[in-house]
């Protein structure tokens, strides 16, 4: 890309269930080649990227925990699920010849790095995407926490969150036709009208760290590309 970047440091989140596709479970390896197709065009522009998996579309914690499993036992299982998906996703991204490295919260050497700031940042400097997988490490802690947390720690400028629709509404548009959309907004305003952007934890940690959440749609070709080169897609969540 010839222009400069709005963003030269970015954590991309994606959720379990975009990896699904239409099955709504498991890994769909169409929709993994497609991502992978636009990660890699992503990586083009030369931003330095970041990428948290999460792991719905194998298991969720909390609902599993509602289904009679402990819940810590159930929100371990839920990091392994982000440590399987992030690795589908890292297999197809170095088939396309991109360099990848996996770190996960939870250790597990034969298939990943530890997660250690110091070292996912030199992989950064050194033009590699760094796959963030295992949440925290800790149970109760979500994946968009984990990305919030992850992109303060790596100094990243702003968190891109893909959905399946093309920002904020008022409420899901997909079951509300009346839902409006919100181009910009506050943290303190996503807290109080009670969006759902993302949980409390990570929009407070982002409110304290002043950190930009574009909430945009994965399936729109381009959607990042445009962001990076300073058009505005999606709706952003800021001071």
């Amino acid at each position: 890309m010839n222009s400069p970047l709005r963003y030269r440091r970015i954590v991309l989140k994606l959720s379990g269930e975009v990896l699904a596709g239409e099955r709504g479970f498991g890994i769909n390896p169409p929709v993994i080649e497609a991502l992978s197709d636009e990660i890699l065009a992503i990586s083009d522009t030369g931003v330095e990227l970041g990428l948290v998996v999460g792991g719905g579309n194998i298991l969720r914690g909390a609902t599993a925990s509602e289904g009679g499993i402990d819940r810590v036992a159930a929100d371990y299982m839920g990091m392994l699920s982000t440590v399987i998906n992030a690795m589908a996703l890292q297999d197809q991204l170095e088939r396309k010849g991109l360099e990848t490295r996996l770190l996960t919260a939870i250790r597990m050497d034969q298939v990943a790095e530890p997660y250690i700031r110091r070292r996912a940042v030199r992989h950064l400097e050194r033009g590699r995407v760094i796959l963030l997988a295992g949440g925290t490490g800790n149970p109760y802690f979500s994946t968009d926490t984990t990305a919030v947390l992850r992109a303060i720690e790596i100094g990243a400028e702003a968190i891109l969150k893909a959905t399946k629709v093309d920002g904020i509404y008022t409420a899901d548009p997909r079951e509300d036709p009346d839902a409006e959309f919100i181009e910009r907004i506050s943290y303190r305003e996503v807290l109080e009208r009670d969006l759902r952007v993302m949980d409390g934890t990570a929009i407070t940690m982002g409110k304290e760290n002043n950190l930009p959440i574009v909430v945009f749609n994965i399936h729109q070709a381009g959607a990042v590309r445009r962001i990076l080169s300073g058009e505005s897609v999606g709706s952003i969540v800021e001071g």
